[in-house]
């Protein structure tokens, strides 16, 4: 069984559920920015297009995580981890007017576990 490359703890999965309810199908995008662009921000899905050089890193609680291509080359070596903390952060993340923010916790992959990680995807996923 693949290990994935990204995952959320129980606190971010209830936020998650909560948004999915009032929004429907859900995805995530990393871009890495300065200040929230580097934090993973939460979209309803189709909201936020997806380009040529996006990597897919796998479905986190059922909804598809994109980052940025130069950000997976400087995070490719980890497991994701999203979390949530209080505070607002400054972007357009569905989650911002809950008065908490998502935020991202790293591990760096074991060695043998490299060779199991979960395929990537680079560009839009077609449906």
């Amino acid at each position: 069984m693949p290990i994935s490359r990204v995952e959320a703890n129980e606190a971010a999965k209830i936020i998650i559920d909560k948004l999915r309810r009032e929004h429907g199908e859900l995805m995530f995008h990393q871009s890495g920015g300065c200040c929230d662009g580097s934090s993973p921000m939460c979209f309803a899905k189709g909201d936020f297009l997806i380009g040529s050089s996006d990597v897919w890193l796998g479905t986190v609680h059922g909804c598809d995580f994109f980052m940025s291509e130069d950000q997976f080359e400087y995070w490719k070596h980890t497991q994701l981890t999203i979390d949530v903390t209080p505070g607002r952060g400054a972007s357009f993340s569905l989650e911002i007017p809950l008065g908490i923010r998502f935020f991202i916790r790293s591990r760096l992959f074991e060695l043998e576990e490299l060779d199991q990680l979960t395929p990537i995807h680079i560009g839009p996923i077609e449906v």
